[in-house]
């Protein structure tokens, strides 16, 4: 039966789809193997169009609606945005044009950081399109209008971590130059607002040292993803062993085996799928 046509006997066992931007979103779906193990994953990167944070909110729009409508075409049960950009700007779109639920990354990653902070001063570190879009501040005030709440683009570091150097120190000296005046500033929580840095949340967390807490939005879209699916009786039963499935728009390129390595995913085979 041809990929686009697959379909599955009961709701629960239809797949989980995923997709983002490029391959940075298997962060998510390293997130949601661990916490939803006997879940299938349909993960989609739209490799042929990365980055998305130099395009307009309406050709982000655009983009997103085209790769759901191939998630939806998958029989996915739930969309995940894998990718802070699209959830910036998109989510509501999003929703209004597909039939299943659809989460982001951005409200997970707000609702976890509130309840994290003592001093309800949060920081927030991203790429320069998801810090200018304001998401993040506008989701943490709208849970506590006193959060304060210090954001700071951060555009080294996708560089360096495609480059495989999560355990480097010239990452270790640009992380301490992007989060040091954060960290003088007094922020006690730090949101990762990229779904590329989980990858380097050990060496972010030496940098922080222990008064400031990591909030990973990767992890905290899991657990909402896990949520979702038992207030609505959609999960898989508990005694299958779930698969994954990634599909891309365009080969693959070197993060795909840095993925592979640091998130000990088992990858397989990556099919292409042609944008119309």
């Amino acid at each position: 039966m041809p990929a686009n046509k697959r379909s599955t006997s009961s709701s629960g066992e239809r797949p989980i789809g995923v997709f983002d931007s490029g391959i940075g979103g298997l962060t998510v779906v390293k997130a949601l193997r661990d916490v939803l193990p006997n879940e299938d994953v349909f993960y989609l990167g739209d490799t042929a169009r990365v980055p998305y944070g130099n395009k307009s909110a309406e050709t982000v729009e655009r983009y997103a609606i085209e790769l759901a409508d191939i998630l939806t075409r998958e029989n996915a049960k739930v969309i995940v945005v894998a990718c802070n950009t699209v959830s910036s700007v998109a989510i509501p779109k999003l929703r209004a044009h597909v039939s299943v639920p659809v989460i982001g990354v951005i409200e997970p990653g707000a609702q976890a950081a509130i309840a994290t902070t003592r001093n309800r001063h949060v920081g927030v570190i991203g790429t320069r399109a998801t810090v200018r879009s304001g998401a993040y501040e506008n989701a943490l005030r709208a849970l506590n209008v006193h959060a304060r709440v210090t954001s700071r683009p951060c555009p080294l570091l996708v560089p360096l971590i495609e480059e495989g150097l999560l355990e480097d120190k010239l990452t270790d000296q640009v992380i301490t130059r992007y989060l040091e005046p954060m960290i003088a500033e007094g922020i006690d929580t730090l949101v990762l607002g990229c779904t590329h840095y989980p990858l380097l949340a050990p060496a972010i967390a030496r940098s922080l040292g222990d008064d400031v807490k990591l909030v990973d939005s990767a992890q905290n879209c899991a657990i909402a993803v896990r949520n979702l699916l038992d207030r609505q009786s959609l999960r898989a039963p508990q005694d299958r062993q779930g698969t994954l499935r990634v599909a891309l728009t365009d080969a693959a390129d070197n993060f795909l085996n840095v993925a592979r390595e640091a998130l000990q995913l088992d990858i397989g085979e990556v099919e292409l799928r042609a944008l119309s």
